[in-house]
């Protein structure tokens, strides 16, 4: 239990904490034709970096989005003058031209997830629009009016190398390329997490609560109820730990599954399938081995051997799919690899205490029967009907 509080705490701890490394420094940057800007900001996903220079005589902006790709890919950069995220975001698109190869730059609105790219005006006025590539980077030049004027933007960026009869289509709905937006201010230079955001955030509590919850609590429950209570010593308190742990496991796992079909809502077009189903089989079985406790027969009753072999199986089986589903929810969230093996050294530790735990018990039990064997080997041989002990003579 303790362990499982630390855990906890030390993961929810990071998931306040940005999951991306600090990106380069972009005031380095040089651009061709002796184009210079003055303002920059290492954005935070995808190496990307943007460079501009706002004219507030005009309301217009000179900018400059580079981003690492292949020559065979193409990035995306976008403002949103309606809100944060992808949807009524108005983007530039830089992308090798599937006729000649040479690097083109589209301009398109985005109205759904799954949208069909064309080449169309956006819904402010842009004045000049260029891309090149060059040592492995793509940059998009373009000067354009800022929407209204308002100097605090919202803005997205994206890369990809899937392409539909030449043209951009579809991205990766996978770490950093679903967190790549920002609210930037044109005046100061800061940038700041865009509100849509704190889906991440939420994301990262839904993450962290699922794994302390399914995949740490409740294999220490399961420890506490094959191991303590082989000791005598132990009973009745190995049950009361026991059902402890489980309920509060259950309510911290409900909590993270609850938190997890509210961000489901939330992100039309984006679904993971088999994370969502192995959710939700493990709410029910979990749900299950709860409500089976109202039914729990007592010790002496024919039918508690079913119950036992039901209730094993289950639990055994919650944990089983547990863990299976928290990998697959590394696998979605990609968080720093340290985390994830921070996870794996864990499973591994129980599973060790498990084994040493193991052996203990089979030992324990073992000389119990012993014992309890010499015991019913002297009564037989050693008293005879009347309760007097009876001696040989050699």
């Amino acid at each position: 239990m303790v362990q499982a509080i630390f855990l906890c705490l030390l993961l929810l701890s990071i998931s306040l904490q940005s999951s991306s490394a600090q990106a380069k420094n972009c005031s380095s940057e040089s651009f061709s034709g002796n184009r210079r800007y003055s303002s920059c900001n290492s954005l935070p996903y995808l190496g990307a970096s943007l460079h501009w220079t706002y004219h507030a005589s005009d309301g217009t902006v000179d900018v400059a989005y580079r981003a690492p790709q292949s020559s065979s890919g193409w990035v995306a950069w976008a403002i949103n003058p309606s809100g944060a995220g992808m949807i009524g975001a108005n983007a530039f698109l830089a992308f090798p031209d599937s006729a000649t190869g040479a690097v083109t730059v589209w301009t398109t609105q985005l109205s759904t997830y799954s949208p069909t790219v064309q080449n169309q005006n956006l819904s402010f006025s842009v004045y000049t629009k260029a891309a090149e590539y060059s040592n492995g980077l793509y940059t998009i030049y373009a000067t354009l009016e800022v929407p209204s004027n308002n100097t605090k933007v919202n803005v997205v960026w994206q890369a990809s190398t899937q392409f539909e009869n030449g043209v951009p289509n579809g991205h990766s709905t996978l770490g950093d390329n679903v967190n790549s937006q920002s609210s930037l201010d044109l005046l100061s230079g800061h940038a700041a997490p865009a509100a849509d955001n704190s889906k991440q955030h939420r994301k990262n509590i839904h993450g962290v609560l699922n794994a302390v919850s399914w995949g740490v609590m409740m294999p220490i429950g399961a420890i506490i109820a094959r191991y303590l209570r082989v000791f005598q010593s132990a009973d009745p308190a190995w049950y009361y730990l026991h059902i402890a742990c489980q309920i509060s496991a259950y309510i911290v796992g409900v909590s993270g599954w609850g938190l997890g079909l509210k961000l489901g809502s939330e992100s039309a077009g984006v679904v993971h399938h088999k994370h969502r189903m192995m959710g939700i089989a493990l709410f029910c079985l979990a749900t299950l081995q709860v409500f089976a406790l109202l039914l729990r027969p007592d010790k002496k009753n024919k039918h508690r051997i079913y119950w036992n072999i039901y209730h094993h199986s289950v639990g055994y089986l919650v944990i089983i799919l547990s863990v299976a589903n928290i990998f697959e929810g590394f696998e979605i969230l990609l968080p720093a690899k340290k985390w994830k093996h921070a996870y794996i050294a864990t499973i591994v530790l129980l599973l060790v205490i498990a084994l040493v735990l193991e052996v203990i018990t089979w030992a324990v039990v073992l000389g119990r029967r012993s014992k309890s064997s010499e015991k019913s080997h002297h009564g037989s041989n050693g008293v005879n009907g009347h309760g007097v002990r009876q001696y040989q003579v050699a």
